[in-house]
């Protein structure tokens, strides 16, 4: 179901004059208001009149997470705080939070995009949404929420956590559509187990599902055991939370609200505009946000942009699920490693669940990884030639997929720490 036939199906010439024409307002806008854009674009020697279309959105400068910092907490604003009517921000545990500002208008615009995503799954205004993302300064409990009261569906606002409950909850008011990380959602699976509820019996049909990267494998295992169609959504508090882009019932590629977020691909190393079809980081400029709008916001994310439209119907370009970040990407002995290509590899693996823990160290002066594997209870055995035998052969996957070494230990069913929201899977314990 498409929500926004008329500007989800834009004509590509239209879509591109609606898109300079929006680039023209918020250059303009941004270089009058925000001091922080008046002195990058001064030092580049570029002025709003410069602009005169979407092609020139690359003479205009990067804005960085660091930068987003540096101006803590209100320096993007863009017009009078008095105009603002609700604020979110990233969580800061590492570093200062970043802010994100809204006006009335951009709650109207988040709960436009959010409908959007739901509708591409499917949900309408008889749905029965449980919404397990964490209400508050987080953005994503919200954003469902505006998105599924904007379609008129039943809202649960239930947040994270207390996983019974979240369960009890499901099967009392025959919950239609989940949301939530992908990795809570698993974890809930392994509690229904527990617990004795039948998830077969629930009315689940569908799940949206970001905020972490995830791969097609951990669709597969999400999607047997919860019994619902899994939908990749995407989006990040820098920009507006979720809701900048989101899978259709396709399931491949997620759909970029290209009239209001305009993406690039640049090499993450030369800032070079990459063509569509080639890899590297996610650049996102906000075309319509009004209370802290945003210059070529690079991400982090490693995607590409997908050239062939949709079945669907849809006009706006897809983007590849997510491959990994730029800066969790580890390098282990000059190797580029990503969680999300190990999590590939251990999914293939009978007996395994999709929790894993990658320990990094240094011993003489090498690099060294560990994978620490969850087993499940039907390969859980005390016979050590057994499990040795099963660590050997993930060894000799990981070493295929990844090109460098590894050393897998296997660990106890439900050993390693879940999350209610992002999974942590990452310990680098190196002194660089």
């Amino acid at each position: 179901m498409i929500w926004n036939k008329k500007d989800e199906t834009l004509p590509s010439d239209e879509l591109k004059k609606l898109q300079s024409k929006r680039l023209q307002t918020l250059v303009k806008r941004v270089y009058e208001n925000v001091p922080f854009y008046k002195k990058k674009m001064d030092e580049l020697k570029v002025k709003p009149s410069d602009i005169k279309s979407i092609k020139d959105i690359s003479k205009l400068p990067f804005t960085t997470k660091d930068d987003m910092r540096d101006t803590y907490p209100l320096g993007l604003l863009a017009m009078d705080k008095k105009n603002i009517v609700e604020i979110h921000t990233s969580s800061g545990t590492t570093g200062k939070p970043v802010v994100d500002a809204y006006t009335q208008n951009d709650i109207d615009l988040w709960s436009e995009v959010m409908a959007r995503t739901l509708s591409m799954g499917g949900v309408t205004k008889n749905d029965i949404v449980q919404n397990a993302y964490g209400y508050g300064l987080f953005t994503g409990g919200l954003g469902v929420h505006y998105g599924a009261r904007r379609i008129g569906a039943m809202v649960i606002p239930i947040s994270g956590g207390n996983s019974v409950r979240q369960l009890t909850v499901m099967k009392d008011f025959k919950s239609t559509t989940l949301a939530c990380t992908p990795s809570y959602c698993l974890y809930l699976a392994e509690v229904a187990k527990d617990e004795g509820f039948d998830l077969k019996k629930m009315n689940l049909k569908v799940g949206y599902f970001g905020a972490e990267p995830w791969s097609e494998s951990m669709r597969k295992e999400i999607e047997a055991k919860l019994y619902l169609k899994a939908i990749d959504i995407y989006g990040l508090t820098e920009i507006i939370g979720p809701g900048v882009a989101s899978e259709c019932d396709k399931q491949d590629g997620l759909h970029i609200y290209e009239d209001h977020f305009y993406p690039e691909i640049i090499n993450p190393t030369t800032g070079e505009v990459l063509k569509d079809g080639e890899k590297g980081e996610l650049v996102i400029t906000t075309l319509t946000k009004e209370g802290t709008p945003i210059l070529r916001y690079r991400t982090r994310d490693i995607t590409y942009l997908m050239p062939k439209l949709c079945s669907c119907g849809r006009t706006a370009r897809k983007m590849h699920r997510l491959l990994g970040r730029t800066d969790d990407m580890l390098i282990i002995r000059g190797v580029n490693v990503f969680p999300s290509q190990i999590e590939q590899v251990l999914l293939k693996v009978e007996g395994i669940e999709p929790h894993y823990l990658l320990i990094v160290d240094r011993k003489s002066q090498l690099d060294y990884l560990e994978v620490n594997v969850e087993m499940n209870d039907k390969i859980f055995s005390d016979e050590i030639k057994k499990l040795e035998k099963i660590e050997k052969k993930i060894e000799h996957e990981l070493h295929s997929a990844l090109g460098v070494h590894t050393r897998v230990k296997l660990v106890e069913p439900k050993s390693i720490q879940r999350s209610e929201g992002k999974a942590k899977r990452i310990i680098d314990k190196r002194q660089i």
